[in-house]
C-alpha cells in the first residue's frame, strides 16, 4: 500500500534540518522511503481499528462480553493517536498552523473524547460520555490524508461550490414556497400545523423520499404534492452534474499532454504508450 502526501503536508516544512526532528518528519509527514510508507500502513491499521471498536462496542452484547477488552484497547489506541499527534506538533516547523489545520483538528477529535471521559466518568454525564464515544468514529477523517483521491475531490468541491450553493439557495426558495402554500391549503387539521412543519414536509416529498407521517388530504393538495414530486425528479440530477462537470474538467486538467509524431495527436492519459488514434508508440516522457 503507498501513501500520498496531501497539499497541507507538502505546504509543511520540519523544525530543523538535521537531527530526530527532521529524520521524524519525513517518516510521519513522507512516504518517498519504506519507513514513511510503514509508518503509514500501521498508522492506516490502527485508525480502522480503533474503528472496529467504536462500532462493535455500540452491540449490545459485545459490549456485555467484551466490555474490559473494548475499553483496554480504546486506551491503547488513544494513547498512540496522542503520541502521534504530539509528535506531528514537535517535528513541523510551524506548530500553530498545524494546529489550526484540518488534520490538526481532526487529530484531537480522534483523542479528545476518550480522555474527557476521564473527567465526565459520573452516572449525571452517563448520557455524555456515550456521545464522546460516538465522536471517535471521526479518526476515519484521518485517513483522507491517506488517499490521493480526496483531494481531487476535495478540491473539485471547492471549486463547484459557488453553483452548489445557488441550486441550493433555489431549493430552500421553493421549499419555503411550497411549505407556505401547504400549510395554507391543507392546514394544522391535517398536520401541516406550522411552515416548518410544511416545509419539512415539502423537503422529504421534493426528494422523493416520502415518509408519510405528514400527508395532504384536499384535492388542491394532492395536486400541488404531484407537481412538488416532478420538480423534485427534474431537479435531482443537477448537484449531481454540477460536481461531476467539475471532477471532469480537474481530472482533465491532471492529464499529461504528449503529442504523437505521427499524428499530432496530443491528448492522452498519463500512462498511455501507444497514440490512441493511429497506434504509433508516444516519445518518453521529459523529466
Amino acid at each position: 500500500m503507498t501513501s500520498r502526501r496531501t497539499p497541507f503536508a507538502n505546504e509543511l516544512s520540519p523544525a530543523s534540518q538535521t537531527g530526530w526532528r527532521a529524520h521524524w518528519f519525513h517518516i510521519i509527514f513522507g512516504h518517498e522511503d519504506a519507513a514513511g510508507r510503514r509508518f503509514d500502513v500501521l498508522l492506516i491499521i490502527a485508525i480502522l481499528g480503533s474503528i472496529a471498536v467504536a462500532v462493535f462496542d455500540s452491540v449490545a452484547h459485545a459490549h456485555a462480553q467484551y466490555g474490559k477488552f473494548f475499553y483496554t484497547l480504546e486506551w491503547v489506541f488513544t494513547v498512540a493517536f496522542t503520541l502521534e499527534y504530539v509528535m506531528r506538533i514537535l517535528v513541523v516547523d510551524r506548530p500553530w498552523r498545524y494546529i489550526r489545520s484540518f488534520f490538526g483538528v481532526v487529530d484531537v477529535l480522534a483523542v479528545l473524547p476518550t480522555w474527557i471521559s476521564l473527567i465526565a466518568a459520573g452516572s449525571q454525564y452517563l448520557l455524555v460520555v456515550r456521545a464522546l464515544r460516538i465522536l471517535r468514529i471521526f479518526r476515519i477523517l484521518k485517513l483522507t490524508r491517506y488517499v490521493g483521491e480526496a483531494d481531487l475531490l476535495w478540491s473539485t468541491l471547492i471549486r463547484a461550490r459557488r453553483k452548489v450553493l445557488v441550486f441550493f439557495s433555489a431549493i430552500l426558495t421553493l421549499v419555503l414556497i411550497f411549505g407556505a402554500l401547504m400549510y395554507l391549503i391543507e392546514g394544522p387539521e391535517d398536520g401541516f400545523t406550522s411552515i416548518p412543519t410544511s416545509m419539512y414536509w415539502a423537503i422529504v416529498t421534493m426528494t422523493t423520499v416520502g415518509f408519510g407521517d405528514i400527508t395532504p388530504k384536499t384535492v388542491l393538495g394532492k395536486m400541488l404534492t404531484s407537481l412538488i414530486i416532478l420538480i423534485g425528479y427534474s431537479i435531482i440530477a443537477v448537484p449531481t452534474g454540477i460536481f461531476t462537470a467539475e471532477l471532469a474538467a480537474g481530472m482533465r486538467s491532471k492529464r499529461k499532454y504528449r503529442p504523437c509524431t505521427q499524428c499530432g495527436q496530443a491528448d492522452h492519459e498519463g500512462d498511455a504508450r501507444y497514440c490512441r488514434v493511429c497506434g504509433m508508440e508516444l516519445p518518453a516522457e521529459n523529466h
